[in-house]
């Protein structure tokens, strides 16, 4: 028995020695290298007075792929050799050659619009339909002259007249087993066009519909001919490589003319030229330095999509590479480091391009352990200058308004954040430790 109390007793004094538990602690030393400072107002502003400049991020996120490179023009172009001329003595009168009355041929562009019975009695457009650009229900007729149908498929409509076109579309649904009650109509004519310009109001692009487009209606539209000396005009027609020209005089005197059939890709030009060679050359070199003009300006087009694309995809890879080794740990970043009675000890990195607070580093993680954790014993240890001078920034968050300082105190690179334990979570500790002593202790006395 006198061995079993002996026993006990050295193991208690042993416990008491601090030789079973040791508690890491946070004092003060006399000779001035360790500091413990109270978090305050003015010991938080002369803490963030420390020079510190957060890490960067690499200026390839702050650049765009359009920021450099303009697209050109087509440069000089050859000076026109042609010249118009004034006051003919007399207009030669070249008129077209008939074009036959013929039934609408969808092409390509036009817009068609579906339309089937609905089960309250009124007409409405077949789901899934795309919307034309004037925000009608429609399809449109695709550079191959099909249109694309949800549940049908393709169904081919170029070259084809109305009427075609709906037999198309009647033998597609019923061989989709879709109910071919419907509605066939265009809604927008695209591929068949005249261009109205010169001496008019308003140079047009007039569409061909479902009715034949004549000289006057042409004409009309663009606002009628708007000549200072209408007896010197003519109204010229280039087609299919020839000139043809009627007199502004001899057109408004016979109506046959002004009813003159035009067909697509007509140009109606009205100006004062009474020379027909002339007239046709220069109406040649205009079209030709319109056409180099704009085929320079896609191509220039294309070069700065092309250059754009690259730019962007080299941006894309150092960006990319740039995050490959910050998930490998390979870019210099700076750290606060996490101990004592957090959530999640380890370390917390330091933002790119702002200020991180003892509040984002202790809260990224959790924060501290309330059980085991003493809210009054929370400190930031930061070293100075000198390798073994430290100053260790005391928070007691015993009042939970304290905390408020905790979002003031700016973080520094190698700032270590150390939460203390409890007094009862010190003494738990520390019989956790001595129980099994006793136990082995007491059965070695019995032997």
């Amino acid at each position: 028995m006198f061995r079993t109390v002996l026993t006990i007793c050295a193991i208690l004094a042993v416990s008491g020695c601090g030789a079973a538990y040791i508690s890491p602690d946070v004092a003060a030393k006399e000779d001035g290298s360790v500091q413990v400072v109270p978090l305050s107002a003015a010991t938080i502003s002369t803490a963030n007075r420390s020079r510190y400049r957060p890490k960067q991020i690499p200026a390839v996120f702050f650049q765009n792929a359009g920021g450099a490179g303009s697209l050109r023009g087509a440069g000089a172009l050859p000076e026109p050799v042609q010249e118009r001329q004034r006051r003919p003595v007399a207009l030669e009168t070249r008129i077209p050659p008939a074009v036959p009355q013929a039934p609408y041929e969808i092409g390509v562009g036009d817009v068609v619009l579906l339309a089937t019975k609905s089960g309250r009695g009124t007409v409405e457009q077949l789901s899934g339909l795309l919307a034309a650009q004037n925000s009608r229900q429609g399809y449109t007729v695709q550079d191959d002259g099909a249109i694309a149908i949800p549940d049908v498929g393709r169904i081919q409509l170029a070259g084809l007249t109305l009427q075609d076109a709906e037999n198309a579309v009647f033998q597609s649904l019923v061989e989709n087993q879709i109910d071919p009650s419907f509605s066939l109509e265009i809604s927008e004519f695209n591929s068949k066009r005249v261009s109205v310009g010169g001496a008019v109001a308003q140079p047009i692009i007039a569409p061909i519909t479902l009715t034949s487009l004549t000289l006057d209606q042409a004409l009309s539209a663009a606002g009628g001919i708007n000549s200072k000396d209408m007896d010197f005009a003519t109204v010229r027609i280039y087609r299919g490589g020839e000139l043809y020209q009627i007199p502004l005089s001899e057109y408004l005197r016979r109506g046959d003319l002004q009813k003159t059939r035009l067909i697509a890709g007509d140009s109606v030009f009205v100006d004062t030229e009474f020379q027909l060679e002339k007239a046709q050359a220069y109406f040649a070199e205009q079209i030709t330095l319109a056409q180099v003009r704009q085929s320079s300006r896609v191509q220039a087009l294309n070069e700065l999509q092309a250059e754009v694309a690259l730019r962007r995809a080299s941006l894309n890879e150092a960006r990319s590479n740039f995050q490959a080794l910050e998930a490998l740990d390979a870019v210099n970043r700076d750290y606060v480091y996490l101990s004592g009675e957090v959530n999640q000890p380890g370390r917390f990195k330091l933002p790119f391009e702002r200020q991180a607070t003892l509040a984002d580093a202790l809260y990224e993680g959790g924060g501290f352990n309330t059980n085991t954790g003493d809210p009054s014993q929370i400190y930031v240890l930061r070293g100075t200058g000198h390798v073994d001078q430290v100053t260790a920034y005391h928070l007691d968050a015993r009042n939970v308004v304290n905390l408020v300082r905790a979002t003031k105190l700016q973080m520094r690179p190698n700032d270590i954040i150390f939460v203390a334990e409890q007094p009862v979570t010190r003494w738990n500790r520390v019989v956790q430790q001595i129980v099994p002593s006793l136990i082995t202790a007491g059965v070695a006395a019995v032997r």
